[in-house]
């Protein structure tokens, strides 16, 4: 019996996992990757560690999918965080679990996962073809046949997976060849927007504090045309040039649709374990004990050196008043500027420094039991070339996985 044959396209986390899979189960599989080495993007995922998955059940993962998770039902019990965890470990790739459930590589090298994964293609047969796919071949009934590269025609394949990813650091390759190939085929692309970025702000206060790392406080989102709290969490940020970045901002900007100037604002407790009149409390009392200073040094024990001097200028008390001579209304103001300091938000920093494309292939348009296309038979995709995107902590490349497996499974065996 002859072995299917399967065109993997993108080399990538999901495009080797599909490539590498599909060969497992038996298909003559080669991978098409654009790039003179594979998984670019990968290997600068995570700061250099790559949070690889989530330490999660299937059900936690799905609650921090943000667009279209009821699609990811199937593909995540078929392969979850713990398929791969224990898939990279057998590897040779021992991992860990850090805070969030956040799972790294032990070694902390984002290498490891990109060349495990190339490791798993080329002991199960795959060709690696490092060629840049333009368009497809045709069969007579219109289904595909091949693929045309920059360099040569390649025919004769049964199926075709899609792995290009989103358009997200163009630099490792991701440029939208993926949409461009779907689209030719009658797929529709929803238009991409940066998800998971930082976000631009023309709050004095950030550019005062450039460079300043907040831990353990707590953010909220209000979207003011609405008026309506879009997003809460508690962890880390960082004031940049630009506005606002950090882990839970950049999980942030994914509710952040559609993006409009100043329609959303960002408030920050810097004092999240404390009530207000518990804060109040902490206030009389480093009040007291520094009554005869300047209101300027009322902050050295409470804030960061670069944020008090923006903060003082928001409490809108003078600087060089005496610290004995602070009203009641105006401690209570400055509680209420500690427990939600004001950021504007003006946009999205350019997609091109996204850590996920929001959009692409829209998912009604494809089947999530197998990630097949529902337009044309023999073509599957997985990855971030589709409309699904997550919050940060691993769950973006989980899903990279986990449609990478299903689509796999389905283009080895479909008839």
């Amino acid at each position: 019996m002859n072995a299917k044959k399967i065109a993997v396209i993108g080399g990538g986390a999901a495009g080797m996992l599909a490539a590498g899979q599909a060969a497992k189960l038996g298909a003559d599989v080669t991978l098409f990757e654009r790039n003179s080495l594979l998984g670019k993007k990968l290997g600068i995922t995570g700061k250099g560690r790559c949070n690889v998955t989530n330490n999660c059940t299937p059900e936690e993962f799905i609650k921090n999918i943000t667009a279209n998770g009821k699609f990811l039902y199937s593909a995540i019990n078929r392969f979850s965080p713990a398929d791969t965890m224990a898939f990279f470990e057998s590897l040779g790739v021992p991992l860990k679990t850090e805070r969030g459930n956040r799972v790294f590589p032990v070694s902390d090298n984002a290498v490891d996962i990109v060349l495990a994964l190339k490791k798993f293609c080329l002991q199960n047969g795959v060709r690696i073809v490092t060629e840049r796919v333009t368009d497809w071949m045709r069969n007579e009934d219109g289904t595909l046949a091949g693929i045309i590269s920059e360099k040569q025609k390649h025919i004769g394949f049964d199926a075709f997976i899609l792995c290009t990813g989103g358009v997200s650091y163009p630099i490792t390759g991701s440029t939208g060849d993926g949409y461009r190939l779907a689209q030719s085929v009658g797929h529709t692309v929803k238009p991409p927007i940066p998800s998971l970025v930082g976000l631009t702000s023309d709050s004095e206060i950030c550019a005062a504090s450039m460079g300043l790392a907040l831990k353990n406080v707590a953010i909220q989102v209000t979207d003011t045309m609405k008026k309506k709290v879009i997003y809460k969490d508690f962890g880390e940020m960082l004031f940049c040039h630009f506005g606002i970045s950090g882990p839970m901002i950049l999980s942030a900007s994914a509710h952040l649709r559609p993006m409009e100037k100043d329609r959303y604002s960002i408030s920050i407790d810097l004092k999240p374990a404390l009530d207000m009149q518990t804060l109040d409390k902490r206030l009389l009392a480093d009040f007291e004990k520094n009554k005869n200073r300047n209101f300027a040094n009322a902050f050295d024990a409470l804030l960061p050196a670069k944020l008090r001097e923006p903060f003082i200028k928001l409490t809108r008390i003078a600087p060089e008043k005496k610290i004995n001579a602070v009203t009641a209304e105006e401690r209570r103001r400055v509680a209420t500027l500690i427990k939600g300091l004001p950021v504007s938000v003006t946009g999205f920093r350019p997609i091109t420094e996204a850590i996920v494309t929001s959009g692409g292939i829209a998912v009604k348009e494809i089947e999530p039991q197998t990630m097949r296309s529902k337009k044309m038979p023999n073509l599957y995709f997985a990855g971030e070339v589709m409309d699904l995107d997550a919050y940060t902590g691993g769950f973006n490349l989980q899903i990279a996985f986990a449609t990478a497996y299903t689509a796999a499974i389905a283009a080895s065996s479909d008839s």
